[in-house]
């Protein structure tokens, strides 16, 4: 049926990335998605009102956008003013902006995230160590959103007892989405954080059974997803996953083997999504040569599977068209464009986007000022 579909826009000449697409109970009008982007401007870890406009602006009747990362619990936190959902404070402030981004007509997802030894003390309740799946440091470092990384300080590796209730955080963190009204979550596990720290063999250095074995290194995340699942619904649960990535010195010996395993596993949750970036996306900023690819575990998923990584509107065009992915989703582009999905259909010129200004806490400068198409100088 996709390939089918696939054929078809290409037939009919639309543009790919414009067309329609059914993601189970959500009809989408277009495959142009909101990537997740780190913004820091969550003031003292609460969602502030300077978001509505951010996120509405970015929406689309029948678009899908992702959150910013949000903590999952007090311990979760690696950066300055990132938003939580563990409070019931961090909630209700979540309510206005996603009420705003369904006003348009758009679909809201948020993004949940534990980043675990990417942190240091200054971040942690009563100035513990960070938790993960080892105690080995992580040194400075780019960190995979571009931020010149804070010093990290050597984490404390989790009792095998300990980590059930870092599921439940997450469990939680999802439960409270739904409430402040988001339509589903994407769990982030991905670029290094807590559940990649689990995943890679580089990093895990557990003799548990969470560590060893490809198996055993995935038991982590595919327990919070189970846990999830059976909280708010499989087809309001989402995933993001890196397998190819080395942020954080989070690299895997066998990615293509990680990356189809997760894959596979998932499809026994019957979850709504997987999103996978690009294996060319290694350095923040540019794409690089690669043999592999996302096509085995576009294969082996059975639900939607979304793309990113470095994305341009023709390669997206294209990935839609020939049937390698079903959306794809733009982060510098769509933070730079927030009517991103018109520029694509017009085929209109882009703003450039401004690296410098991606994480200030600025609430206007570098993230609503970016200029509409339509927009009177």
């Amino acid at each position: 049926m996709a390939e089918k579909e696939g054929e078809k826009q290409v037939d009919e000449g639309k543009i790919p990335l414009l067309t329609p697409y059914k993601m189970c109970n959500f009809e989408l009008s277009h495959r142009v998605v909101l990537a997740p982007l780190t913004r820091l401007r969550s003031y003292g870890n609460v969602p502030q009102p300077h978001a509505i406009l951010y996120y509405s602006q970015r929406t689309t009747k029948g678009g899908l956008l992702i959150s910013e990362a949000t903590d999952v619990s007090d311990t979760a936190q690696g950066y300055p003013e990132t938003p939580g959902i563990w409070t019931k404070e961090q909630v209700e402030a979540w309510k206005p902006i996603v009420d705003a981004v369904h006003a348009k007509g758009g679909i809201f997802f948020c993004q949940i995230w534990h980043v675990g030894r990417v942190s240091n003390t200054g971040f942690q309740p009563n100035g513990q160590a960070p938790i993960s799946s080892t105690d080995k440091q992580l040194f400075p470092q780019l960190r995979s959103n571009g931020i010149e990384a804070a010093q990290c300080t050597p984490p404390r590796k989790l009792t095998t007892e300990e980590i059930p209730l870092v599921v439940n955080d997450f469990r939680l963190a999802a439960r409270n989405a739904i409430e402040a009204g988001f339509d589903g979550i994407e769990i982030h596990g991905a670029h290094g954080y807590l559940i990649e720290q689990f995943m890679k063999d580089q990093v895990n250095d557990r003799t548990d059974q969470y560590g060893g074995s490809l198996q055993n290194r995935c038991r982590f995340a595919l327990e919070i997803v189970e846990a999830i699942v059976n909280e708010i619904g499989p087809d309001r649960v989402g995933i993001r996953l890196t397998p190819f990535t080395d942020y954080m010195d989070a690299g895997d010996s066998n990615p293509e083997a990680l990356g189809i395993y997760m894959a596979e596993s998932l499809n026994k949750y019957r979850i709504l999504y997987c999103h996978m970036v690009e294996p060319r996306w290694k350095v923040e900023g540019e794409n690089v040569e690669t043999p592999h690819s996302l096509a085995p575990m576009r294969k082996a998923f059975n639900g939607t599977f979304i793309s990113a990584g470095g994305y341009e509107m023709e390669d997206g065009n294209t990935a839609v068209a020939e049937n390698r992915t079903d959306l794809v989703a733009y982060g510098r582009l769509f933070l730079a464009n927030p009517d991103l999905p018109k520029r694509f259909e017009l085929k209109a010129p882009l703003n450039k986007y401004n690296r410098e200004t991606f994480y200030t806490s600025d609430p206007v400068i570098g993230y609503t000022d970016y200029p509409f198409l339509d927009s009177r100088d």
